[in-house]
């Protein structure tokens, strides 16, 4: 807490530049809130291939109009390398969370995927370099350890990947690193465990399981489980993955730079657990609903059984801190979900 204290003076009193790739999309919103009530300049990227105009919209009721007035909004692709310079002018922070993100879609689509998820970095990593910003943070991934099945995942020890997706966020721990050895570019990736929160999107085909889930238990459908539901994730609230990526940006410990950190809770849960948790939520909130069990279907193509971080690496040199757990952020995010799936 003391770290976070400390973050958010720093801020106030030494606004920066930041560029938010995929700012429109779940994560890349939160980061725009959090850094605009901080009074900072942002600069956002997004193509609206995944992210949501209504985002967008959302963040600017939630912060004044004085705030809002510091955004800059260019809708383009990261495969774009002009949009990316253009973008990258005047930052002096990148914070990169553009992506295709699901293993399904890459698996179906490889060759979109690489294109987005490697071309993309590269050429946001390219302009960083040009526009000479001090850092670029980026998101990875968990999907990096695949079939390695240690718990918990300690970054230093990865498995063979499991999808596309898997593969291009390996990839770009790669890249980074090849940019920090030969331009000096610094960098931090961050690999997230099951971010969620408010503005994850429940629709489409790919949707992340929790507002999936919420949207059919109050239309009242079946919820589908893909396997026996012992699988287990480690889930994290959006607001402990904000909290890192600001530590990673403006923090002045060299040893804590061009180095990969997990984003986690540091806590596992099941599937048959969380469906469990999210439908006696929703009956607390209206007891009106029934009481359903899920449908149990076969595991899907690419996912891994079980996923628990270790989070210390984090802890000890980007002061990191999760100050939100699973049932307190599934609480405080609930009343978000349910309007988003009656709109």
């Amino acid at each position: 807490m003391r770290a976070i204290a400390k973050l958010t003076e720093q801020l106030h009193l030494q606004p920066r530049n930041w560029l938010i790739t995929g700012v429109a999309g779940f994560i890349g919103s939160n980061l725009l809130e959090t850094l605009l009530k901080l009074d900072q300049r942002v600069c956002g990227l997004d193509n609206l291939a995944t992210g949501h105009r209504q985002n967008l919209d959302e963040v600017c009721q939630l912060v004044s109009a004085s705030q809002w007035q510091r955004f800059e909004f260019i809708e383009g692709s990261i495969t774009d390398p002009a949009v990316c310079a253009r973008a990258c002018k005047s930052a002096d922070v990148v914070l990169h969370q553009a992506a295709l993100g699901s293993v399904p879609y890459s698996i179906e689509h490889p060759d979109e995927t690489y294109a987005a998820n490697v071309t993309g970095f590269s050429n946001i990593l390219t302009a960083a370099r040009d526009a000479k910003a001090k850092r670029v943070v980026y998101a990875s991934s968990s999907a990096v350890y695949g079939d390695d099945p240690t718990l918990p995942k300690v970054e230093s020890k990865i498995g063979k990947p499991l999808s596309p997706y898997a593969a291009t966020k390996r990839t770009n721990e790669v890249i980074a690193a090849d940019f920090a050895n030969q331009h000096g570019t610094e960098s931090i990736g961050l690999r997230y465990f099951n971010v969620f929160g408010p503005r994850q999107d429940p629709n489409g085909a790919y949707a992340a399981v929790i507002p999936k889930w919420i949207d059919a238990l109050l239309r009242r459908e079946v919820v589908h489980i893909n396997g026996d539901g012992e699988t287990s994730r480690d889930f994290c609230h959006v607001d402990n993955v904000v909290q890192a990526n600001l530590l990673a940006a403006t923090t002045e410990n060299p040893q804590a730079v061009n180095q990969v950190y997990n984003i986690a809770l540091g806590q596992r849960t099941t599937l048959n657990e969380l469906f469990a948790h999210l439908q006696s939520s929703l009956r607390r909130r209206n007891p009106a609903l029934p009481e359903t069990k899920p449908i149990h279907g076969p595991e899907r193509a690419g996912d891994i059984r079980h996923s628990l971080a270790d989070i210390s690496k984090a802890r000890q040199l980007l002061g990191f801190s999760p100050t939100v757990n699973v049932a307190d952020g599934l609480e405080r995010a609930m009343d978000w979900y349910c309007a988003s799936a009656k709109s």
